[in-house]
């Protein structure tokens, strides 16, 4: 078994400085990326629970930076795996509750330690059974104003969910609720064209 490391002590302040610099967001990808390369960080991403360690540290992070700027009243910061980004603030905004429960779980750090390679294991294999069905993704690609094409492939998604999220950023004068939804819609298109 693999010894469990701790996050560096200053993740949330490294995560910050990234995310400033990146108005359009980043994915988890790229950000544990620039963190490994710009900071030299050990993020070991080799076999999946080293991933999942590396998943948990830096959503943990994340999620107390959310709550950090959500205090200051300085930003709101939009947490999912495929568009992290800094948005301005907005009083009473839905997006931080008390109820969420990914960051009930993230702010969890028992969740770290408790967590099995059979875990990690069951949940990847949960995530990869929930293909979306047929109306879902027709849903999703509208809201990427695409036809549902048989040809259509994942990197002409990709690339269409990047400038959408380029147009609708409100940093832009886009609309929080619409890039929301535009992120919800890569999620579901994202687990049906990357499984075929």
């Amino acid at each position: 078994m693999n010894p469990i490391k701790q996050p560096p002590p200053k993740l949330a302040e490294l995560l910050l400085q990234l995310l400033q610099n990146a108005p359009q967001g980043l994915s988890e990808y790229e950000l544990i990326q620039q963190l490994k390369q710009q900071h030299e960080l050990d993020m070991p991403l080799h076999d999946p629970l080293d991933l999942f360690r590396s998943h948990f540290q830096v959503f943990n992070a994340l999620y107390q930076l959310r709550d950090q700027l959500w205090a200051q009243q300085s930003a709101t910061l939009h947490i999912s795996a495929l568009n992290i980004c800094l948005l301005p603030y907005q009083a009473g905004s839905a997006e931080l509750s008390e109820q969420d429960p990914l960051r009930s779980y993230y702010l969890d750090a028992e969740q770290l330690q408790v967590t099995t390679e059979q875990d990690v294991q069951d949940l990847l294999q949960s995530f990869y059974s929930q293909q979306p069905n047929r109306s879902e993704r027709h849903a999703a690609l509208e809201v990427f104003e695409m036809t549902d094409d048989p040809q259509l492939r994942y990197s002409q998604i990709k690339l269409r969910y990047r400038q959408l999220v380029s147009q609708h950023h409100p940093d832009r004068g886009g609309s929080t609720t619409r890039l929301q939804a535009i992120n919800k819609a890569m999620e579901v298109l994202e687990r049906y064209y990357q499984g075929n």
